[in-house]
Order: C-alpha cells, then sequence, then structure tokens
C-alpha cells in the first residue's frame, strides 16, 4: 500500500489515517511459522507545523512454541510506533527519519513488516515462570517433578555424606 504524502505535506493540520492488513502467513520466523492470522495495522500520518509524524499501532496473535518446555501457545502481539517521515534529508542521514520516495510516497506494507518483525521476540515462553524440560530424563517440569537420580560431584561427595543419615546406627 503507498501512501501518496506530497499533498499532506503541503497543508499544515491536515491528516491522513490508513488502515492495512499484513499477511505474513507464509514468513518462516526462527524455523517456525507463527504468523497464522494477518497482521493488522491501524495509524495515520499528521502534518505538525510541516513535518510529518506517522503514528501507528501493528495487532496480531501468535501461534508460538515454548522455548523451555516446548508446548505451543498463542500470545497477544502489539507494537506501537512512531516516526517522522520527510521528503528530503536535509543534513545527511538519520536513523530517526523515515525518507519518502522521489514521488513523495510512502511504502506502507514495507515500513510495517519491518517495524513488526524488528519487534518480535528473540525468546518465547508460554509462562514467565516456566521450568523447561529435564535435560536428563526430558519431563515438564511445569507438570511433575524430574525422576533423575541426581549425581553427585565427585569434589563434594564427602559433604554429601554429612547429609545422609548415618547407616551405622542400623
Amino acid at each position: 500500500m503507498k501512501l501518496d504524502l506530497k499533498p499532506l505535506a503541503q497543508q499544515p493540520g491536515a491528516v491522513l489515517p490508513f488502515e492495512l492488513r499484513l499477511d505474513l502467513s507464509g514468513m518462516e520466523w526462527n524455523g517456525a511459522t507463527p504468523f497464522t492470522r494477518p497482521v493488522q495495522v491501524r495509524g495515520a500520518v499528521r502534518n505538525r507545523a510541516g513535518a510529518m509524524e506517522l503514528n501507528a499501532r501493528l495487532d496480531t496473535v501468535l501461534s508460538l512454541v515454548c522455548d523451555r518446555c516446548a508446548k505451543p501457545f498463542e500470545r497477544e502481539k502489539a507494537v506501537e510506533y512512531d516516526t517522522l517521515l520527510a521528503l528530503e534529508l536535509a543534513n545527511g542521514e538519520s536513523d530517526d527519519i523515515v525518507l519518502l520516495n522521489k514521488d513523495g510516497e510512502l511504502e506502507l506494507d514495507e515500513l510495517m513488516r519491518e517495524v513488526f518483525l524488528l519487534e518480535m521476540d528473540t525468546k518465547n515462553l508460554c509462562s514467565e515462570d516456566c521450568k523447561g524440560l529435564c535435560p536428563g530424563c526430558g519431563v515438564d517440569l511445569n507438570v511433575e517433578p524430574c525422576r533423575c537420580k541426581r549425581e553427585i560431584d565427585p569434589r563434594l561427595a564427602k559433604l554429601a555424606q554429612l547429609l545422609e543419615p548415618e547407616k551405622a546406627d542400623q
């Protein structure tokens, strides 16, 4: 979706609202496809005293797999995005300003796709207190305790003997 912002740049106080749906269903993220629903994008571009400001909110529900316990779960994802737009930059480059193309247009879907992907979490947990899987027996520690027999570090074996009830009393 292209937004023609040249007319907006000429009218201080003008507002151009927008709404679109991004289909990211074919995109792979960390070996999975979490984008089972479209990303809803709503926002507006405002001309505030000659400076164009873009405000947007991106919302969807992601289908994820917990990185600790490997259970599938869904989580709502919302991203707020604000930036300044410019037809040209007066003093070189700026990371804070999005430059429009030579026709005064903004490729909104490309920008919103990039914004959303940059805000994706690198670690996904079903809950903050997820205990994960036991590396020894593979049991889900959220459901039941570990069944592994704990190996004692040989350097601490003598200390472990102090904690055991004395077998000599038998």
